[in-house]
């Protein structure tokens, strides 16, 4: 029998670490590779995660509510001799073992830990005391503002007095007192945000401190557009057997500006700008809690309207149904954001990162419009729509922001009515 190591799988382009929600399997349990061994929690979606290799479950590393980076070991498997070819490229060191994984760590204390001291960079002024605090145990302090001289008494039960999830819950239990409403206010309701809530939270403080948001504003006329899928959606429904958005029609038009500008299509790196080969558009899609999730389309630009339609009700159904696996989620090099489906004319999106930028389109609406005409100038009704454009003026100047927002209106006022669907 030979032992590899099962590691966090990387889950994103921009996820560095995922939350263990649960273990499928215990500790002695045959497995199959590709079976569902755990459910992993990231900042972006909750997933299975399946086994790198048949054998035996022989070790977990990482219990229920650890925050784990992407690559560090999480279990043990113990494998048949005859798949050590396969195994070969994780198998572990050839070290003794001790039945109990610890070996994992002899060069690596405390993998799931951050030291809090001189190699720290939120280390507050006068704290001089060095200790282990694992990541949840930070996040859980930071969102209960719980600073560092409260942590440092903190008498923690596990090994070496480290502060466990366990010790700061029940800490911050002993230390809230019973919430009373002001005078006047004592139908007010106290909610907990959830999960999902508290991290697109972060995400979002996060966006904005990284990039400097600038937002472009254009308003465009989808006349045209209107018209031909009030012609067309009728037979696309009974052909297809789904109704057509608008939605596909602004990623086309997204696409195609995004092949004009390719340095809309990038990503930031530190002092690095990574371009982009491929074109991954994200549209953010409503959940019916309220929070927002990001699927991707791959290679949007090489999708017809009719395949773009099929792909974003596909991926909008899977969302709001939680069937949306991490591959789905990660990738993306330019995101959407339809706030006119909830009556919004304009707004400010914010970028998701790594990515320079995201555009808003609002609602459609009927205008008053001067109308140019060989025969002169006359007045009409037509259909307009405004588009905002956010990007990170760290790397996008605002001639290249607005000639890209730009450039989507022109390909969306200038669409095909005789296209075939």
């Amino acid at each position: 029998m030979a032992t590899v190591e099962m590691v966090m799988p990387k889950m994103g382009e921009s996820i560095m670490e995922g939350t263990i929600l649960s273990w499928l399997k215990k500790e002695g349990d045959l497995i199959d590779q590709d079976e569902s061994v755990l459910e992993v929690a990231t900042d972006k979606v909750d997933t299975e995660v399946p086994a790198t290799h048949s054998g035996v479950l022989k070790t977990i590393l990482a219990k229920e509510g650890d925050i784990i980076e992407v690559g560090k070991p999480i279990a043990i498997i113990e494998v048949k001799l005859e798949n050590m070819e396969e195994a070969k490229a994780t198998d572990l060191p050839n070290k003794p073992s001790t039945g109990n994984g610890k070996e994992l760590f002899q060069d690596v204390p405390e993998f799931t830990s951050i030291i809090l001291g001189k190699e720290s960079n939120t280390e507050p002024v006068g704290f001089e005391e060095k200790r282990f605090y694992s990541p949840l145990v930070q996040s859980i302090a930071n969102q209960e503002n719980v600073n560092y001289s409260e942590l440092a008494e903190i008498s923690g039960t596990a090994k070496g007095g480290r502060v466990t999830k366990k010790d700061i819950l029940e800490y911050i239990a002993k230390r809230k007192e019973p919430l009373v409403p002001s005078p006047g206010n004592q139908n007010d309701e106290i909610l907990e945000m959830d999960r999902m809530r508290k991290m697109i939270a972060q995400r979002m403080l996060d966006s904005k401190n990284i990039s400097a948001h600038v937002t472009s504003f254009m308003e465009a006329d989808l006349t045209n557009i209107v018209f031909y899928r009030n012609r067309i959606k009728d037979a696309f429904q009974a052909k297809e057997g789904e109704k057509i958005t608008f939605t596909p029609f602004f990623i086309q038009a997204i696409a195609k500006a995004l092949k004009d500008y390719p340095m809309m299509n990038i990503s930031v790196e530190g002092d690095k700008i990574i371009k982009k080969k491929n074109i991954n558009i994200g549209v953010a899609v409503a959940l019916a809690n309220g929070n927002l999730i990001v699927p991707v389309i791959k290679n949007a630009d090489q999708l017809t309207l009719a395949e773009l339609s099929k792909k974003i009700n596909e991926l909008a159904m899977r969302a709001r149904e939680n069937r949306l696996n991490a591959e789905e989620l990660k990738g993306g090099t330019y995101t959407l954001s339809n706030i006119g489906s909830f009556g919004n004319i304009m707004g400010t999106p914010i970028i998701v990162q790594p990515q320079v930028a995201i555009m808003a389109v609002g609602a459609i609406t009927k205008k008053p419009a001067v109308i140019e005409s060989p025969t002169g100038d006359l007045i009409g009704i037509r259909h307009k729509m405004i588009l905002s454009h956010s990007y990170d003026h760290r790397v996008v100047d605002g001639a290249l922001g607005g000639m890209f927002v730009k450039k989507v209106a022109d390909y969306l006022e200038s669409f095909d009515t005789e296209t075939i669907i």
